[in-house]
């Protein structure tokens, strides 16, 4: 099982029935692949798609059903089309369950940095704005570490995505919940211990009693 699909797998627990939840693109849009069989959720997407399935089988593909990412999605039944007004207006209404974002940078505080790299050419921050701040629980998934440096910092040295603490952060090797008093270490994932989930992250991490191992 590699980094992503742990994460995915992870995630997937967070999610609960008869709920609306947006995947972000990358990693993010893995999730709807590990969703438990008894958990009947709505996904959504900013490019105006509610009910998003799982990517399609190789060869079943769809040019006209894809992500906001581009990429090749199924619907489930009672899934609507919508157009961009509608679809912003449930992100920025607080309609919104949960979203589920890919992350550059978080600092301990919970602050998300997801948008732009610098020397990079990027469009733009698209929905993520609107989705940190509008969803009522925002979830990071993303590595741990990018090019051998960590991921979760004491400062964000990226533009801030939104002024908004976000709900949880799952990696590879941890979960981890910013708090008010900063970010406490949930779970630790497989083959992995705390010490090593310290040693791979910038910020400060506040560890209470016995950490327990990530159920997948």
């Amino acid at each position: 099982m590699d980094a992503k699909e742990i994460i995915a797998r992870r995630v997937a627990q967070e999610i609960a029935s008869n709920t609306l939840v947006n995947l972000g693109i990358g990693l993010p849009s893995m999730v709807a692949s590990y969703l438990p069989n008894d958990v009947h959720v709505f996904f959504q997407a900013e490019n105006g798609v509610i009910g998003l399935g799982a990517r399609p089988p190789e060869g079943m593909e769809d040019p006209d059903l894809t992500d906001a990412g581009g990429g090749f999605v199924t619907a489930v039944p009672g899934a609507a089309s919508i157009d961009s007004a509608m679809s912003f207006g449930l992100i920025r209404g607080g309609h919104l369950d949960m979203t589920v974002l890919g992350g550059l940078q978080v600092d301990e505080r919970g602050y998300l940095a997801n948008w732009m790299i610098p020397g990079k050419m990027v469009p733009g921050m698209g929905g993520a704005m609107d989705l940190v701040a509008g969803a009522k629980h925002v979830i990071v998934a993303m590595v741990h570490k990018a090019k051998g440096k960590p991921k979760i910092l004491k400062e964000c040295t990226l533009p801030l995505t939104a002024q908004r603490r976000i709900s949880l952060i799952v990696t590879e090797m941890a979960v981890i919940e910013p708090t008010d008093d900063g970010l406490v270490l949930k779970e630790i994932g497989p083959n992995t211990s705390v010490d090593d989930v310290i040693s791979a992250t910038d910020a400060n991490l506040i560890v209470r009693g016995d950490v327990p191992r990530m159920r997948l």
